[in-house]
């Protein structure tokens, strides 16, 4: 057995760990996990830019990768506490965006201003315990290649967005949007479609 899968195994151990790594009760990590941890373990590609005044809740046993000439803009959080953060080459995470794992976007991404992906859900089945102490659940999210978010967007957890993608701002993403379409509106449906044989954008 592992060091991984002892630490696993055993509650003490597992706690103290947690305490470790995370400022207790809070999402944030150690100054010591940032700067002497996260650099070695994460994945960050030639090119990629991450600004100084992005909130990186970034954990180690988790993955966060960044592809390469990809950005993360100012203002944004990213979250891979309970799924892996994953972000292609070429892709730019707009200002003030907040991603929770599990969430992949692929390349060539464009996520506008104030946009939100969240894999998480919290637990609210016991109404004789607070919410915030039932746990989480988790579903991922997939942005694939070439899609453009708008401006305040929100993707719930669980949903795909499929290829070339157009979401329009202020969307609430619910369910999955198939490859090259048009989609906004709360829930966001499906307005248009690309013809692959007319070689146009035509209404759904």
């Amino acid at each position: 057995m592992g060091l991984k899968e002892k630490i696993k195994s055993n509650e003490s151990l597992k706690k103290l760990a947690h305490w470790s790594i995370l400022i207790p009760k809070q999402t944030r990590p150690r100054l010591w996990i940032k700067l002497f941890v996260n650099p070695f373990y994460h994945k960050k590609g030639k090119g990629a830019i991450v600004r100084p005044r992005t909130r990186m809740d970034v954990v180690p046993w988790n993955k966060f990768e960044l592809g390469e000439d990809s950005t993360i803009e100012d203002f944004s959080a990213i979250n891979n506490g309970v799924g892996d953060v994953i972000v292609g080459d070429r892709s730019k995470i707009g200002l003030s965006n907040t991603i929770i794992g599990p969430v992949t976007i692929g390349n060539n991404i464009r996520l506008a201003q104030n946009i939100t992906l969240s894999g998480l859900n919290h637990n609210y089945e016991d109404v004789s315990r607070p919410i915030h102490v039932q746990g989480v659940s988790t579903a991922a999210i997939t942005i694939e290649d070439g899609t453009w978010i708008g401006a305040n967007a929100v993707v719930l957890a669980g949903v795909t967005i499929g290829k070339n993608c157009v979401i329009a701002a202020g969307s609430i993403v619910t369910k999955n949007i198939p490859s090259y379409s048009v989609a906004a509106g709360n829930p966001a449906r499906v307005l248009k479609k690309y013809n692959h044989e007319t070689k146009a954008w035509e209404k759904a």
